[in-house]
């Protein structure tokens, strides 16, 4: 099934193989002969330097192996683990699919999929998924007592100065859809999914380019603070349509990998 998948993320510029460049010259030359001289020159061949950017329908056909796992164009599916991906941050999922393929990231089926596949080529992915404008469902009805819920709001929207951790909100903007380019909402995610990337930064089973600010923060989080965090957060409805902000209000608290366009605060640009 894997290498079924993996066949359709084909590259979207096949270059021609030795033997058809081979076969055109040497067609091309029996032509050459056989042309009576007034006969004007064929046109001159497309390359692949040439060749005109794929259009979207053509790109959502080679993106039916991301779509058997995160649904129907990007949009998630409801077995609780696999994140929407339509309307994220182009700049975010282009590192995402750089940090599976490089290592950063261990998830063993997206590796395999995506080992072979150019930078410009997940750039050209990411692009396709950050521009689905798509409705988000409502959330589900939290599975958790009010003062869990009202324990995530608080570290959401307040953080704990006191053991270093910054509101979720002063990174991932005040309606908690993300940041343009690079930095992604945390809204409309299912809680099973944020249980298990907040525990796979506190592992050091995820990784983001350094400085790994999400790593130095979810160490910090006790099993307890990522629990009541992923359940406060997947109970929230999606404001704006989930699009993310074009700018933070303030400086970013820590200085974070893959994020340099965003300002940080003077404390921790040092």
């Amino acid at each position: 099934m894997i290498d079924c998948l993996r066949s359709l993320l084909r590259p979207v510029v096949c270059l021609p193989s030795a033997a058809a460049v081979l076969a055109l010259a040497l067609s091309a030359g029996a032509v050459a002969q056989t042309a009576p001289p007034t006969t004007a020159p064929a046109a001159p061949v497309a390359t692949a330097s040439a060749a005109a950017t794929v259009p979207a329908s053509s790109m959502a056909s080679r993106v039916l192996a991301c779509t058997a796992c995160h649904g129907k164009e990007g949009r998630a599916t409801p077995d609780g683990y696999f994140p929407r991906i339509a309307g994220k941050p182009a700049g975010y999922l282009t590192n995402q699919l750089l940090n599976f393929r490089d290592g950063r990231r261990s998830y063993p089926q997206m590796g395999y999929l995506i080992e072979h596949l150019t930078d410009d080529y997940l750039r050209e992915m990411a692009e396709y998924f950050a521009a689905q404008d798509l409705p988000y469902p409502p959330p589900l009805a939290p599975q958790v007592p009010p003062a869990v819920l009202e324990r995530g709001r608080v570290l959401v929207q307040r953080g704990d100065v006191g053991r270093n951790i910054p509101a979720c909100v002063a990174c991932h903007g005040a309606a908690m859809t993300g940041v343009a380019p690079s930095i992604p909402g945390l809204l409309g995610l299912p809680r099973d999914y944020l249980n298990s990337q907040l525990g796979a930064w506190k592992t050091g089973q995820r990784r983001a380019h350094v400085p790994d600010c999400m790593a130095d923060i979810a160490r910090q989080l006790t099993p307890d603070d990522v629990s009541a965090v992923s359940a406060w957060l997947a109970a929230q409805p999606v404001a704006a349509g989930g699009k993310p902000a074009r700018t933070l209000p303030a400086a970013m608290p820590a200085r974070c990998g893959g994020v340099a366009e965003v300002p940080v605060a003077a404390a921790a640009a040092r």
